[in-house]
């Protein structure tokens, strides 16, 4: 199930892929800013039911395209029940042909409750785990208001591997006075676990989260940028190397849903406030379905529909989204695969300036045919970004 080509999902006209948003938490993180949800009682049924109803109504307009990866993400969709999820991938199967090596991923959380699930998932089709551990000390694990401690995370990965045929997890860094030593402790502790991809993000504070509200500060830019470039060597050493600006794995273990996010494949998003984009007669629409769990759910097994937004993308816009999500991967954008998207050149949306500006600062480079940015650009993708556009 490995990848051996990034463009080999997007570029075949007849890809697609699936993302199922679960809405519900145990309890809201702090530093999350997705649209999740604590909720007292659950009608599962309702729930099974409004997902199916959704999928058979998108293959109407999607007949004959391919899946080829399904993303169960959240919320905390390893709260759902084993039935549901073999419910939706035996729709799946139903509707749509489906890719011989269908990656199949599941975001879970390391409490034993949920761990204790992991083999009824691997039953009903998951053959991909990402398990949120995000720290393996117990005071972070408490100020990032996880539920789960650093033994119960050490113990779910130790399940994964044994059970599933791939998984990752995640670790949050630059979280107050954590030092560069005690984020090397923090990697090096993971790496015992041999995995084949790492997801890796620097602590940010968004607006209306927890952290914002409680005037957390994040880390000095100094300091995130150091902690930045030592994840890069460490993991670089260990055989991870970054494919994503967050994210790592060994090569040829890449998330493949993700990549086709980012290199501007088809998508259809399912479930509260998940984005689609979906392409037509040659123009890609940009989806929404309704954020509010309950508003999704009463217009998702009524008649009407859940979808909220459905907006066709310019040229411009398209490519400027394709270039904004491409920059963020090591290999950067082929010029080839964005005229085959765009149907139109990479330069001609280019600043002619700009490109010079930023190959002159070692930001950018070309490099056999893709336009990416360098070691020292990745972190500084907005200005590149905007300075390419000019």
């Amino acid at each position: 199930m490995h990848l051996k080509n990034w463009s080999q999902l997007v570029l075949k006209s007849n890809s697609l892929s699936l993302y199922i948003h679960w809405p519900f938490c145990v309890s809201k993180c702090p530093y999350c800013d997705f649209n999740s949800h604590e909720a007292n009682s659950i009608d599962r049924g309702a729930w099974r039911r409004a997902y199916l109803k959704r999928l058979s109504e998108l293959a109407e307009e999607t007949t004959g395209r391919t899946i080829e990866t399904v993303f169960f993400g959240g919320g905390t969709p390893s709260l759902m029940d084993a039935e549901t999820i073999g419910a939706i991938l035996n729709q799946v199967h139903q509707l749509w042909p489906v890719a011989p090596d269908l990656e199949i991923t599941l975001e879970a959380n390391p409490t034993t409750a949920e761990g204790q699930k992991f083999i009824d998932f691997a039953a009903a089709g998951i053959n991909r785990l990402s398990i949120g551990v995000q720290s393996f000390d117990d005071s972070a694990l408490k100020f990032l208001g996880r539920a789960h401690d650093a033994k119960e995370a050490k113990a779910a990965i130790r399940l994964a591997s044994k059970t599933f045929e791939r998984f990752s997890f995640d670790l949050i860094y630059a979280l107050p006075g954590q030092t560069e030593a005690a984020w090397r402790e923090q990697m090096e502790t993971a790496l015992k676990f041999e995995p084949e991809h790492l997801s890796v993000y620097q602590l940010t504070v968004e607006p209306g989260t927890g952290f914002h509200k409680a005037q957390v500060e994040e880390a000095e830019e100094d300091l995130g940028a150091q902690l930045y470039e030592v994840t890069q060597k460490v993991l670089d050493g260990a055989g991870l190397p970054a494919y994503e600006i967050s994210n790592h794995a060994r090569p040829g273990a890449e998330c493949r849903h993700n990549l086709v996010y980012w290199q501007g494949g088809d998508y259809l998003g399912v479930g509260p406030g998940a984005h689609g984009r979906l392409t037509l007669d040659g123009i890609t629409h940009a989806t929404q379905e309704i954020p509010n769990p309950q508003g999704w759910l009463k217009a998702a097994v009524s008649r009407e529909t859940p979808e909220v937004r459905r907006d066709s993308l310019a040229q411009l816009e398209r490519a400027e989204e394709i270039l904004m999500m491409g920059l963020r991967t090591v290999r950067g954008i082929n010029a080839e695969d964005f005229e085959q998207q765009i149907q139109g050149s990479l330069q001609d949306f280019l600043s002619d300036s700009g490109v010079k500006t930023l190959q002159d600062e070692n930001l950018i480079v070309w490099d056999s045919g893709n336009l990416k940015a360098t070691a020292k650009g990745l972190p500084l993708l907005n200005g590149i970004l905007a300075t390419l556009l000019g």
